[in-house]
């Protein structure tokens, strides 16, 4: 058992500074492969309220309509859409680059001049 939870927090260890950067791809992953007309179930608090119009829910559609090429109704449904899925894939690079370039650093043996 003690084997299992010190191979548990080797992989929590792996994973958690690159957690954010996997969530937000999932998030992208879903927006592509789901289309936004055939969702029936949502987490949307607003939603669940009575309230038709809820901009995160446009901003969703927005960026499912722009992995499908339809830009025209992307802009329609939400105009930010295409500058979100922007800030959002530029995130995805900025935490992959800052994760390898910290784990490159910690794993680099430090430089002894011989004297």
């Amino acid at each position: 058992m003690k084997r299992l939870g010190k191979h548990l927090k080797k992989l929590w260890a792996l994973l958690l500074p690159w957690s954010e950067a996997i969530v937000w791809l999932v998030a992208l992953l879903l927006l592509a492969f789901v289309p936004p007309e055939e969702t029936q179930q949502t987490l949307c608090v607003w939603h669940h309220l009575g309230v038709e119009s809820c901009p995160g829910c446009g901003l969703g559609h927005s960026i499912a309509d722009v992995f499908q090429g339809r830009f025209e109704a992307s802009f329609f449904r939400h105009p930010l859409g295409i500058f979100a899925l922007a800030v959002i894939v530029w995130r995805i690079v900025w935490l992959t680059f800052m994760n390898l370039k910290i784990r490159n650093t910690l794993n680099r043996k430090p430089y002894v001049k011989n004297l």
